[in-house]
């Protein structure tokens, strides 16, 4: 039987609409959508960089708590709110996974509130520490 644990990042809308910032079930981690918002401080930035690295601390943080990172990802799902805001968040992205190379859906369109420039959601892979590293391989 799969054992499924649920993390909370600290957003209000977490418990308003009840729904969790990560999903683990067995060695996979699902997140929600993710904006570049202090859930703290409750601030986001004007500046999409700052955004997405926001959003990226978020979902770091709560998969810290399932003892994952960030370079445990194999596919992210980005939505921007305009074509310009889509490279800025593409390259913190990059900065911010490391070697890894996960597979990204792209949506462009607005988004849910006027200051939000981005919405980040992922899907990670908890592997055994044992078990070798990933292999990339080129399709041609």
């Amino acid at each position: 039987m799969a054992v499924v644990e649920r993390v909370k990042s600290g957003s209000k809308y977490e418990d308003m609409f009840k729904f969790s910032r990560l999903v683990k079930v067995d060695n996979w981690i699902y997140s929600s959508n993710t904006a570049g918002r202090n859930y703290k401080t409750r601030e986001m930035s004007e500046d999409v960089r700052k955004q997405a690295h926001q959003a990226l601390d978020n979902l770091e943080g709560a998969l810290g708590g399932l003892g994952a990172k960030l370079s445990d990802t194999v596919r992210f799902h980005i939505a921007v709110a305009t074509p310009a805001d889509l490279e800025p968040v593409l390259e913190v992205i990059a900065e911010r996974v490391g070697g890894n190379d996960p597979a990204h859906t792209i949506a462009i369109g607005p988004m849910p509130h006027p200051e939000m420039k981005l919405e980040i959601a992922l899907i990670a892979y908890l592997r055994d520490p044992a078990t070798p590293d990933i292999e990339t391989k080129v399709a041609v």
